[in-house]
């Protein structure tokens, strides 16, 4: 490989999308309508799903230095609207109760709201919406597997707390053909809208037909799971995700899919905070808690995705570095 369902009228958001654990391997069999890499080199953030119907990982608590960073009027409110696309499993998706949120991101963000002493209220959202909605005002938070981008910086900070890539999947008879992006040109690949795959997948097509080979057939979907849907119908070459949410697909899916290549391009997430919201330093600083707790590592650990912790030394504003 974090992790990334992006729009392109504004700068486009990286990486990520879901499904519930138990239910994909049936829904993949099935509908396929549910819903970083095991392939992968050992730096590279994968995904080895541990239990994920263990019990979240303790919270720490309200920590005083963060609390009080906390806006006054959040203060008041006591709680912020954080919006997550909740099929990006094991980042983030719903649980089997059909509304809960869970993954790794849901469960780093109820620490964070533990550290500043807020409730840290998820809502289902899609993807190319999130950064509109936090520029609108109708959420407070972005915690959706978002790559830290500098097209994104503009307009959103980001708190950096993973690092992540990207990885192919395909059907299990397909060959492996595509293990690079220099090997799309002429195949279709299946992307969620508004992430990085998408804008990756499309420069790509760019470079093949300067170069006088065949375009890239990007096909665009509005959730992971109508992209896997597509893969395994036959409707697209390859699926194209963040490594640790490929490999979870793989690993979900009861044989119908297999990772193709390497991961590549390994890039940070970040928590997305309005710019003029005030809460960009409380987020900083709940993060570099709840790691100094060993609540970071533990929940990083819970989801199978360790490989892609950074130390806190990394979890830095807007840390993107293309």
């Amino acid at each position: 490989m974090g992790s990334n369902r992006r729009k392109h009228t504004i700068p486009a958001a990286r990486r990520r999308r879901k499904i519930a654990a138990g239910a994909l391997a049936a829904a993949v069999v099935t509908t396929l309508v549910a819903a970083g890499c095991s392939s992968s080199s050992s730096s590279t953030p994968t995904a080895s799903p541990s239990s994920s119907s263990s019990s979240a990982a303790a919270v720490p608590g309200a920590v005083p230095q963060v609390e009080a960073l906390v806006p006054s009027a959040i203060k008041a409110r006591g709680s912020v609207t954080v919006a997550m696309d909740a099929t990006y499993p094991p980042d983030e998706y719903v649980a089997s109760d059909g509304h809960t949120i869970i993954g790794m991101d849901a469960d780093l963000g109820n620490a964070l709201g533990e550290a500043m002493g807020i409730k840290w209220n998820p809502v289902n959202a899609s993807f190319d919406t999130i950064i509109p909605g936090l520029l609108s005002g109708k959420y407070d938070i972005g915690n959706s597997s978002f790559t830290d981008t500098k097209a994104r910086e503009k307009v959103v900070n980001f708190v950096d707390y993973f690092k992540a890539g990207e990885a192919f999947y395909v059907k299990a008879g397909a060959p492996s053909a595509i293990t690079s992006l220099a090997s799309l040109c002429g195949k279709s690949v299946a992307v969620e809208s508004g992430t990085t795959e998408q804008s990756d997948a499309q420069a790509q097509s760019k470079k093949c037909t300067a170069a006088g080979k065949p375009a890239v057939s990007v096909q665009v979907y509005g959730n992971q799971n109508e992209a896997n849907l597509a893969v395994s119908s036959g409707r697209a070459d390859a699926g194209f995700a963040d490594s640790q949410v490929a490999a979870w697909i793989v690993k979900e899916s009861n044989g119908v899919f297999k990772l193709s290549g390497q991961a590549f391009s390994l890039a940070p997430y970040g928590i997305a905070v309005p710019k003029a919201s005030g809460m960009t330093n409380a987020v900083l600083a709940a993060m570099k808690a709840i790691m100094a707790d060993g609540i970071y590592a533990k929940i990083l650990a819970k989801w199978g995705v360790a490989n892609g912790a950074i130390p806190s030394s990394s979890v830095v504003v807007n840390g993107a570095t293309s």
